[in-house]
């Protein structure tokens, strides 16, 4: 267990200053300890300047920010690594996560902050953490926000504690009040830490973790903010029959129609729009903020490519061919990406390429589901499922994976009362005043 010793001092002095005081100090005994990471925050109180200093005594352990392109490979490349073995992780693809975590890729770092950092034991690396501030997420929630997410350790509180402290200090250095996470810079990034589900494999949307990881946020003080459920559906035989009548009741009386896609450059017309529309259908869901054009062109690139027409549901209102309601699934491509070992070449794209054109997968994921808000709550989603379910059907699935829906989302989660269907996943953000 780390020593974790607070030192209170008082400092009497007439200016306003706040400033981060850094200092590392080494010193050798027989067992060679290493006392490191001392944090001090200096702020006005009443004329008076306190300094908090948090002193944690370890073994060779270091913390060191990722500062360039090679590091930031290590740091991707740690949580593959770090589940060597587990049948249960999906990794991501290498090359994604760079981009996601590069300024000069995602266009988020157009109103976030970020930094990463890594802990290394002997010169091995054994953690990892990323700190990201969304100042259009705080302007538009208004809070003082910072998010931990992309975050991996080995069993050990040392590691636990040191990559946290890291993390909450430049964080409370930049004004943050609170921190929260599992998050990423957007909804379409990873979210949520898994609390319920170990033993079930993940999808490439998805964070996998182990159950240690649970304990050892919890022991630093974070507290429950919201949870995500998952549900397992099996396929039917056949559609519902409540699926068929509503979706007619709903076509006829809010003069709707379901958009047929021939081919894939049929969807480019509408690929702008389907992100607007989750802009619009998203907007009081935890923690979303609103896609800018340049991250719509961003998402717009990464995902269309991949959309299989059977599983893309498009539904036009009549009077304006306004997009109101939109359903995206897509075959499993988590054990492709467990194939691939997270890498495109040399042989992953095959593994890629025959789980989404392929007759052996028998796992849908139902990515998303969005609709306009004009229209929520009137039967749309019979609509999508009217034209998902016959496909699923003709292609073989035996099984859809939905993708995490807030706990609290009654309506979203009652989708699956005329179909079987099984929790078996829950995650969970956690938060903690700074």
């Amino acid at each position: 267990m780390i020593e974790d010793k607070t030192t209170y001092i008082q400092i009497d002095i007439n200016t306003r200053v706040e400033i981060l005081f850094f200092l590392k100090s080494c010193f050798k005994h027989s067992l060679k300890f290493i006392i490191f990471a001392v944090y001090s925050i200096l702020r006005k109180l009443n004329g008076q300047l306190y300094i908090y200093a948090k002193i944690i005594k370890s073994m060779s352990l270091e913390i060191r920010q990722v500062k360039d392109k090679d590091t930031l490979r290590q740091f991707v490349q740690f949580s593959i690594d770090i589940y060597e073995g587990n049948d249960f992780f999906v990794p991501p693809l290498v090359y994604d996560e760079i981009a996601t975590l590069s300024r000069d890729k995602n266009p988020a770092f157009e109103h976030c902050d970020a930094a990463y950092f890594l802990a290394y034991r002997e010169e091995k690396i054994v953690g990892r953490i990323a700190v990201m501030i969304n100042h259009k997420a705080n302007n538009v929630w208004n809070e003082k926000n910072a998010r931990f997410g992309f975050v991996d350790f080995i069993d050990d509180p040392e590691v636990a504690d040191a990559l946290f402290y890291e993390a909450e200090n430049w964080a409370r250095f930049r004004g943050m009040e609170k921190m929260h996470g599992p998050m990423g810079f957007t909804d379409f990034d990873y979210e949520g830490l898994l609390v319920d589900g170990f033993d079930q494999i993940g999808t490439m949307q998805t964070i996998y973790n182990y159950p240690y990881y649970v304990d050892h946020i919890e022991r630093l003080g974070y507290k429950k903010d919201q949870d995500w459920y998952e549900f397992l559906i099996k396929i039917p035989k056949e559609i519902p029959e409540r699926f068929v009548r509503v979706a007619e009741i709903v076509k006829k009386r809010f003069r709707l129609n379901v958009v047929k896609l021939e081919s894939k450059k049929d969807v480019w017309p509408y690929a702008h729009e389907i992100f607007e529309l989750l802009n619009r259908s998203y907007k009081d869901l935890y923690g979303f903020v609103p896609l800018s054009k340049a991250q719509i062109d961003y998402y717009v690139n990464m995902y269309i490519p991949m959309l299989r027409l059977n599983f893309l549901s498009l539904v036009l209102r009549e009077e304006d061919n306004r997009l109101v309601g939109v359903g995206i699934g897509l075959p499993s491509l988590a054990k492709a990406l467990q194939k691939s070992g997270g890498k495109f070449l040399p042989t992953g794209w095959y593994h890629l390429y025959r789980a989404l054109k392929g007759n052996d997968n028998k796992v849908l994921d139902l990515l998303l589901i969005g609709v306009d808000p004009e229209y929520q709550g009137k039967g749309v989603n019979a609509l999508i499922f009217s034209q998902f379910i016959p496909e699923a059907i003709r292609l073989g699935f035996e099984y859809a994976e939905s993708n995490p829906e807030l706990a609290v989302n009654n309506k979203v989660q009652s989708m699956w009362d005329d179909l079987e269907a099984r929790h078996h996943k829950t995650r969970r953000a956690f938060i903690k005043d700074l």
